[in-house]
């Protein structure tokens, strides 16, 4: 019988512990939803204040330069380069992740232009899908979706182009063989792309080492930098001179304030740019990344690892015998920092637990999903958190038809 004690004895001995304070948590909310938009970084507040009042209210546009906002793409994409296995010069902060993955499958396939098909996986997350057919049409390539995970390397072939996935499965927490599945690709001479968006901030991930060619990932999940933070794309090295990005933007160029009429790429990483950097957002997205200076990423997945075992083996003890199927690898090895169970009534439930103060998610069609986010979450939030869970299915309440109506966001 695992204990509110027992919780609290990991919390004494836990490292990260003191992570805690560095953040916004509401009282009474058991925020178990980090890896869909991250908690506030106290500091956050601080420099938002200084970047309004300060960088733009007093010293205005002058802040382009005296405040280095101009650099900020590069400089933020330096700090979550180390955070990724990959060289300063590699990773760049901008736009969305969907607008990256559009600018990279095109000026992978282009590269690869002998060859014809873009290959992915079914269930992947669905802007992936939707972008990379979007980003097929306008190149009549095809898209191959193979029937399964197993199916991807005897799906590659000589007329594989590109090779795009997701390196934690934003359902299921499955977490791909990164190394392996590079290998496999460009021994059939296909690129690959990675989505990391539920990878980085909260596993460690090794670009250079698995020799990835390309990745993008996520500002506002683990890396706490707000809803809607930009996102970040990295390019290996050698590869960056070989691409053009399809979107030409000015930032993109080589001397943006020449205001010359042909467009020449920049060399290196910052040609991946295109428009104005949005700089209230950039900054926030810094003040999180800038959390991760103080850890180490194997902590970090030390305690993401601890906290799944304690949810998954308070579930089994508290909450058996309600239809809750967990759908996440117990395997550290294999799944990233969420963890998902399916249950037929999962978004009546997921409602009543938020009522409650427990904050976690659901996907469609039946999916309960908490994040287990290791620089804020402890130990007793998830006893906490999964004692709630036992007394909302016992009590039947979630079959109230309040719980039923749905939300435009679930």
């Amino acid at each position: 019988m695992i204990t509110l004690d027992d919780a609290r004895a990991l919390d004494a001995a836990d490292p990260l512990a003191g992570m805690r304070d560095r953040f916004v948590l509401p009282e009474g909310v058991l925020y178990l939803d980090g890896n869909s938009l991250g908690a506030l970084p106290k500091a956050t507040i601080a420099a938002q204040k200084d970047v309004v009042e300060r960088q733009w209210g007093i010293d205005l546009i002058r802040s382009w330069n005296g405040n280095d906002w101009i650099g900020a793409p590069q400089r933020i994409g330096a700090k979550i380069a180390r955070l990724i296995g990959a060289q300063p010069h590699e990773v760049i902060v901008t736009d969305s992740v969907s607008v990256n993955l559009f600018k990279l499958i095109i000026a992978a396939t282009r590269l690869n232009s002998d060859r014809s098909q873009i290959l992915t996986e079914p269930g992947n997350f669905p802007t992936d899908l939707y972008t990379a057919d979007g980003a097929a049409g306008l190149l009549a390539d095809n898209i191959v979706h193979t029937e399964q995970a197993g199916d991807l390397v005897d799906a590659l072939g000589p007329d594989t182009a590109l090779m795009m996935l997701t390196h934690v499965h934003y359902k299921t927490g499955a977490r791909h063989d990164m190394q392996l599945l590079t290998e496999e690709a460009h021994e059939q001479g296909a690129l690959t792309l990675w989505d990391l968006s539920h990878s980085v901030g909260a596993i460690p991930v090794d670009l250079n080492g698995c020799e990835v060619d390309l990745a993008v990932g996520c500002g506002y999940k683990y890396l706490n930098g707000g809803p809607g933070a930009p996102a970040f794309l990295y390019v290996r090295e050698d590869l960056q001179d070989q691409l053009r990005s399809p979107l030409s933007g000015w930032m993109g160029h080589e001397a943006p304030f020449e205001f010359r009429d042909d467009y020449v790429p920049a060399p290196g990483i910052s040609r991946f740019l295109c428009g104005t950097p949005p700089i209230l957002n950039m900054l926030a997205l810094e003040s999180g990344v800038d959390l991760f200076a103080d850890v180490d990423m194997e902590a970090i997945a030390m305690k993401s690892a601890a906290l799944f075992d304690l949810f998954a083996d308070r579930i089994e003890e508290r909450c058996g015998g309600h239809d809750l199927n967990l759908i996440t690898l117990r395997d550290a090895a294999h799944r990233g920092s969420h963890i998902s169970y399916s249950h037929p009534d999962g978004w009546p439930i997921s409602q009543a637990l938020i009522e409650r103060g427990v904050i976690g998610d659901f996907r469609a069609p039946d999916i309960l999903r908490f994040g287990l986010t290791p620089l804020y979450t402890s130990f007793e939030d998830i006893w906490r958190a999964v004692e709630i869970l036992g007394e909302i299915l016992e009590s039947g309440i979630w079959r109230e038809d309040r719980f039923a109506v749905k939300a435009a966001v679930t």
